[in-house]
């Protein structure tokens, strides 16, 4: 049982224990029920208080039962907030830590709450494209007031207890030992009789409900258009200022249940496990012994270097920052400096925290200043040459069990690991860029990783707060594997008649935040030239539009040159349509006797879409991702795919695999059809009605 039943001087205390945050599963239910009865047929029990073991009063819902029978199975938590209403004895929630979804309806049903400061208030169901449902849209207005009501629900952002100390949601806040304090406030609510207060009985009072409810409406048309759950919390919301408790109540249900259907929430709620899954490695037992990780050595002070500092620096992390030259060094350091001094005038850091960060860099032109890092990440040129050096030299000065991380994007990270005595103290840390701002961290495991290393690097990733996700070794890993097919088709649209600003904008309409042609003048057009440059080499039988080289050799790398697919003007950002470089796209398809034809934004779609789902398959036949939410995840926190879709991998299972497959052999037929040879496990999927996140 995931309750504790005890009696304290006459009161009940009914404890939830539920590691880690109390979740509100099928035994703590019925554990609560349980004992509200109990402590109703005791004459010796004169109060009831209902308390969090740990580290929480309840973070609500229990996951391990989302999609299981047990996760409906009575008492559901609609039928213990009734039972705690209809205890004749006074029933106090003592809140610490957490009182988020479940846990705040919980508490919101008992008569009476108590908190200590700093306790986390929130119903965050919004974030999973849900609304409340055990009655959070009808009882917080009651006791918070409309408007503060509204902007918790429709964010799910938490607010400390302290903050709504002076509503009606708690009679007390507590200084000192919870327990003692619920115990003291249950005497004193047993010595006042009954009958006890309920939520429910409450009016939501306000002058200009109306307006108030129809600039919440408002202010979310544009933030929210593709979630339909902010906007059903404020319906649900009005509803019980318009017509009730009781009406609102059975509003918020009917909600529910719709948004519980909705692709939008099955694509949130994806993101929520996916995130958790991927930290799950099956080889690699939650117990591991993982490596002390104090000091961090950086090498590279350029862009992507000063950003993986960065983020150690964040967590409190001493970094040895490594620069061949002095110059190169300075503008690194000034460059970190600059990013820090912005984020105060944005208000999220005091000059104290810039200078605090600061302070714990130290800079140097020295390998042998590494020597006592427990972990070195280089960030150097993407030229396998280079690696060896400083694989080189980190073999020969760094301490027994460092581990040696390499930020290579595309590289054979067991090719870098044999440059080594060390193999197994090798492994891949792929940073995104912006590198202190992107959330993803692809985790690289090589043949000769060892498992304690793999489960360090994806421990410290929680604690620079990345998304880790791991992948096996192959060209590319998971993210570039797939976006290099991506940019492919685009490339095949190009010459076969569309435009660059016209492939953006249907994908960006599609939901990414930039096209692949806006992305590539972001990241530098010569990069992913020098990768093309390989692949004729390395895959001569590839097919290639050749389109993107002709635009580098007119020097137009991107917004560094000012120049690109699009053209800038100086100081600015703005992708503007380039006439020379579409006069360059039609005379290239005119040589090569291409006869361009109009492509309509719903091919652009599914041909760019399905590029990375194909590709995501073969991934996941070679073993390069363990599971498709895996996939899911790297293009959703790395690669800005639309998370009210859920991920490529999610997209496909929600259109149909057999509706991929069929359009998979159409632009077979077409120009350029050799790409679209369906993944053997696309095909299966299909023929057996499957998916890929089943």
């Amino acid at each position: 049982m995931a309750v504790d039943y005890t009696i304290r001087g006459g009161v009940a205390v009914i404890t939830l224990d539920n590691p880690p945050v109390n979740g509100l599963g099928h035994s703590t239910r019925l554990g609560i029920v349980e004992g509200i009865e109990r402590a109703n047929g005791d004459d010796g029990v004169r109060a009831i208080v209902i308390i969090g073991a740990g580290k929480a009063f309840s973070g609500g819902a229990d996951i391990t039962e989302f999609n299981t029978p047990k996760a409906s199975q009575e008492p559901t938590l609609m039928t213990v907030i009734k039972a705690l209403e209809a205890s004749a004895k006074p029933v106090v929630a003592a809140i610490h830590a957490v009182a988020m979804g479940g846990g705040l309806e919980l508490a919101l049903g008992a008569h009476y709450r108590v908190a200590v400061p700093g306790a986390q208030i929130a119903l965050p169901e919004v974030k999973l494209g849900l609304l409340p449902g055990a009655g959070g849209t009808q009882r917080l207005p009651r006791v918070v007031g409309l408007e503060t009501a509204l902007n918790m629900i429709v964010s799910g952002t938490p607010v400390l207890s302290e903050k709504l100390a002076q509503t009606a949601l708690f009679d007390e806040l507590v200084d000192g030992d919870l327990l003692q304090g619920a115990l003291s406030f249950a005497h004193r609510a047993a010595d006042r009789g009954g009958p006890h207060p309920q939520v429910r009985d409450r009016e939501i009072e306000h002058p200009d409900a109306a307006g108030v409810i129809e600039r919440a409406r408002e202010s979310i048309a544009v933030s929210a258009r593709h979630f339909p759950a902010p906007r059903k919390c404020i319906d649900a919301i009005e509803k019980g200022v318009k017509d009730g408790f009781e009406r609102g109540l059975a509003f918020e249900r009917e909600c529910f249940l719709a948004l519980v259907q909705t692709p939008e929430s099955r694509a949130l709620r994806h993101a929520f496990f996916g995130e958790r899954a991927a930290s799950k490695i099956a080889d690699v037992p939650s117990n591991t012994p993982v490596r002390k990780i104090e000091r961090i050595g950086v090498i590279g002070a350029g862009t992507m270097g000063g950003g993986i500092a960065m983020n150690f620096l964040n967590a409190g992390l001493p970094v040895t920052l490594l620069e061949t030259k002095q110059d190169a060094l300075d503008r690194g350091i000034t460059t970190i400096r600059r990013n820090y001094e912005a984020q105060v005038k944005k208000g999220r850091l005091t000059q104290e925290n810039v200078e605090e960060r600061m302070a714990r860099i130290a800079p140097t032109l020295s390998y042998a200043d590494l020597a006592q890092a427990d972990l070195v990440i280089e960030a150097v040129f993407e030229e396998l040459g280079v690696k060896e050096n400083v694989f080189r030299q980190l073999d020969e000065i760094a301490k027994p069990g460092a581990i040696l991380a390499s930020n290579t994007s595309t590289l054979n990270l067991d090719t870098i690991a044999s440059f080594t005595k060390r193999p197994g103290d090798v492994i891949g840390m792929h940073f995104f860029s912006p590198a202190n701002v992107m959330k993803l961290l692809e985790v690289v495991r090589g043949e000769k990783t060892a498992k304690d290393v793999l489960a360090t690097v994806m421990q410290l990733a929680k604690k620079i707060r990345k998304t880790a996700v791991v992948s096996g070794v192959c060209d590319g890993f998971i993210g570039n594997r797939m976006i290099e097919q991506y940019i492919r088709q685009a490339l095949f649209m190009l010459e076969e008649g569309a435009l660059p600003a016209q492939i953006d904008r249907a994908v960006e309409d599609f939901g990414f935040a930039m096209g692949p042609f806006r992305m590539s003048d972001l990241a530098g057009n010569d990069i992913g030239w020098a990768i093309r440059k390989r692949r004729y080499r390395e895959q001569p039988e590839l097919h290639y539009s050749r389109i993107a080289d002709r635009l580098c050799e007119m020097g137009r790398f991107g917004q560094k040159t000012g120049a690109g697919w699009y053209d800038y003007e100086p100081g600015k950002r703005d992708a503007l349509p380039s006439k020379e470089v579409d006069d360059m796209i039609v005379a290239y398809s005119k040589e090569r006797g291409i006869e361009r034809r109009a492509i309509g934004d719903e091919e652009i779609v599914e041909r760019l879409v399905l590029a990375l789902v194909n590709e995501g398959a073969k991934i996941l036949e070679e073993g390069i991702a363990a599971k498709a939410s895996d996939i899911d995840m790297v293009y959703l926190t790395g690669y800005s795919f639309p998370l009210w879709r859920g991920g490529p991998m999610l997209y496909a299972d929600t259109i149909g695999l057999d509706n991929v497959e069929r359009a998979m052999r159409k632009y077979a037929q077409q120009a350029n059809g050799d790409a679209w040879r369906p993944a053997a496990r696309v095909t299966v999927l299909a023929q057996s009605n499957g998916r890929f996140n089943d």
